[in-house]
């Protein structure tokens, strides 16, 4: 059975959706048959690899999962487009069993298909947040190295910890990640060492640093491995990457 990531923080500008479509992109790779669910409705992931999002999301549709899912340029991956019709959007933030039970349902019809799913969540710790987490087997939570870095965190543990809770241990803490990493910045190491020193080893080793590839990647359509292969942003999702595969 494969291993269903959701990549969720509260706040935007993070890095969300980045490693969510770099980390893919590096599963692929490596070999690992991958599929990215865009839950977000701004759907940048979707846009991210070149694909147009869908008028209605499949998630909320009764037709089968794998009737919509859309191979990306990237060998061995594939995507659930996302949409940005409000009426799907409302449907998958209901905060009732009966939606949250469909989203789960439709994901683990595919599971066998998969070595990975990763969900690229809203920047947000709503329902519709909550309704993929408890789809979900592990939790991704990239983190900024900036000043508020830890700001909000107690509340999002808590809301994951409900839904472990909820689940029966079905979704666990798959690892945090710290993105915009700047070591020439006497701040990022304080970040550093405060977020190791909170939660220890559930920390990557791996740091995603500041890198312009990552950002403009986006715009071409390409994630940074086809946009910037020999970037720093490409190494550090390689090196994220192994570590992922190395908690198996």
């Amino acid at each position: 059975m494969g291993r269903i990531l959701c990549v969720v923080n509260q706040k935007g500008g993070v890095g969300k959706t980045t490693t969510a479509v770099n980390l893919s992109a590096a599963l692929a790779m490596a070999g690992q048959r991958t599929l990215l669910v865009d839950m977000d409705p701004q759907c940048n992931a979707t846009t991210s690899l070149g694909i147009s999002p869908t008028d209605g999301h499949p998630l909320v549709q009764s037709d089968q999962l794998e009737e919509s899912i859309v191979e990306s340029k990237v060998k061995n991956l594939s995507i659930v487009p996302g949409s940005r019709t409000f009426h799907d959007v409302d449907k998958l933030a209901s905060p009732g069993d009966t939606e949250t039970q469909l989203v789960r349902g439709h994901l683990d019809s595919v599971m066998e298909g998969y070595d990975f799913i990763m969900v690229d969540c809203p920047p947000s710790i709503g329902a519709l947040t909550q309704t993929a987490l408890t789809a979900s087997t592990e939790v991704l939570m990239p983190i900024q190295c900036e000043y508020f870095a830890m700001e909000g965190l107690t509340q999002l543990i808590q809301t994951i910890k409900k839904v472990i809770v909820a689940t029966d241990g079905r979704l666990t803490f798959g690892g945090i990640l710290l993105t915009m990493y700047d070591p020439t910045l006497e701040l990022t190491g304080e970040v550093d060492e405060e977020v190791r020193d909170f939660f220890g080893d559930i920390v990557f080793d791996s740091v995603v640093p500041r890198d312009v590839s990552l950002s403009e990647a986006p715009s071409h359509g390409k994630t940074v491995f086809q946009y910037a292969p020999r970037s720093r942003g490409a190494f550090a999702y390689t090196q994220l990457c192994m570590e992922v595969l190395q908690r198996d």
